[in-house]
């Protein structure tokens, strides 16, 4: 397994290898045009939501994939070449996420696209790089990217996806019997955290007793609390992402709901927990695919953490933010493998690819090109409990790599 991408430019040069490595420069000088192509920037191309209500988890994704890039570079670069990180706001939009994602094929000739937040918005990014048969890691969570009628063979799916992270929450927070209500926003990622989770009740045997959807955005969530407080439910799953996250649980907990039942969200969110007081999260429960307290027990995500916090002033990651350290980490190893940005060959080694950049063992499955990886189950914790600001969550569970927790290839449409 290859341990992190730190160690890709370190290897030493023995007296063998640097004299085939003069005899390529010598043969390299007659051949300009080899040359030329050697040493061109290896350029990614990174579409992210800078402006709008996910624009704190797309401004950590930023600084973590600068992060993978400056340490790439700092080793000499990646097959003999410098990586450059191209970013673009794509405000949440998939027309603006569509066109700029063209402009950085078409104008910009980057060699490989990493990026976008939203479950609809990665669609019509991956819609543009599937057309142009442009390399593309998609860092944010849909269950619909890896089914065939949206898969390209281009497209590699970084990110945790719905079935993985409602399944290990599930699991570790319904019993059978259990009667739960869900708090849905009304787009693609609420949608599909409803049909996770409501997949996985069945399998426990849970039941569902209330079922409200709120528009993308919302405000204000008092209209649906009668509701939710008048269910019967013992768990209430709140299924948003972003601002609707922080927002929906505050108003929750002031109506009380809290005091009548547990509170679970498919992904618990770094920021999101930042931007309330803990009292109001306190108890919440939630999946992550990173929590920088794997630090104790991970030591790739200790090396991951110390690197964060050298370059950005004793910061630390974020859940959401890992997610453009390990895209574009594991992008990168595969080109070094591939010895080079040739389409074809960097597929080959992205799907034979086994990496620890942060958390542990990670693989692509070859069917969907999914990312095979452990799913953290995480408690908010209360004030009294914190050791520093930073000292947000417990770590209820760390689930391992499995494709027990994933759709099968044929469920997906592709045959077995």
């Amino acid at each position: 397994m290859t341990n992190g991408i730190e160690k890709l430019a370190l290897r030493p040069i023995g007296r063998r290898a640097a004299l085939f490595g003069l005899a390529g420069v010598a043969g390299t000088l007659s051949m300009p045009w080899i040359a030329r192509a050697q040493a061109e920037t290896i350029r990614i191309g990174f579409p992210t939501p800078l402006t709008g209500p996910f624009a704190a988890e797309a401004n950590d994704q930023v600084r973590s994939a600068q992060l993978a890039v400056k340490l790439a570079n700092d080793k000499g670069g990646i097959a003999g070449r410098k990586v450059e990180l191209l970013v673009r706001d794509d405000k949440l939009n998939a027309g603006e996420a569509a066109t700029r994602t063209l402009e950085l094929i078409e104008k910009d000739k980057v060699h490989a696209v990493v990026g976008a937040l939203s479950s609809a918005v990665q669609l019509a990014v991956n819609e543009v790089t599937r057309a142009r048969s442009m390399l593309y890691i998609s860092i944010s969570q849909s269950d619909t990217i890896n089914e065939i009628k949206d898969f390209s063979p281009y497209t590699f799916h970084e990110a945790l996806n719905p079935t993985m992270t409602t399944a290990v929450v599930a699991k570790h927070s319904f019993k059978k019997g259990s009667k739960v209500a869900y708090l849905v926003a009304d787009y693609a990622y609420g949608h599909e955290m409803l049909r996770g989770f409501k997949r996985a009740a069945k399998e426990i045997g849970a039941q569902t007793v209330s079922e409200i959807l709120h528009p993308f955005g919302a405000a204000d969530y008092s209209t649906f609390i009668p509701t939710i407080l008048s269910s019967g439910a013992d768990i209430l799953c709140i299924c948003n992402f972003g601002r609707d996250q922080a927002n929906s649980i505050k108003q929750a907990v002031d109506f009380g709901v809290k005091d009548q039942m547990k509170i679970v969200v498919p992904v618990l969110l770094h920021n999101q927990r930042l931007a309330v007081d803990p009292e109001v999260f306190e108890g919440v429960t939630g999946g992550a695919n990173y929590y920088w307290g794997l630090e104790e027990t991970v030591p790739s995500a200790k090396a991951f953490n110390d690197a964060f916090r050298a370059m950005y002033k004793g910061t630390i990651p974020t859940d959401y933010g890992a997610y453009g350290y390990t895209g574009v980490a594991s992008l990168l190893m595969a080109i070094e493998k591939a010895g080079g940005t040739e389409p074809q060959k960097v597929i080959a080694a992205l799907e034979a690819l086994k990496y620890d950049i942060a958390k542990g063992e990670q693989s692509y499955r070859k069917c969907d090109h999914q990312s095979m990886q452990s799913v953290l189950v995480l408690e908010s914790k209360a004030k009294s409990a914190m050791k520093s600001d930073a000292d947000l969550f417990k770590i209820v569970a760390a689930e391992p790599a499995s494709e027990s927790v994933l759709r099968t290839c044929s469920e997906l449409g592709f045959k077995s």
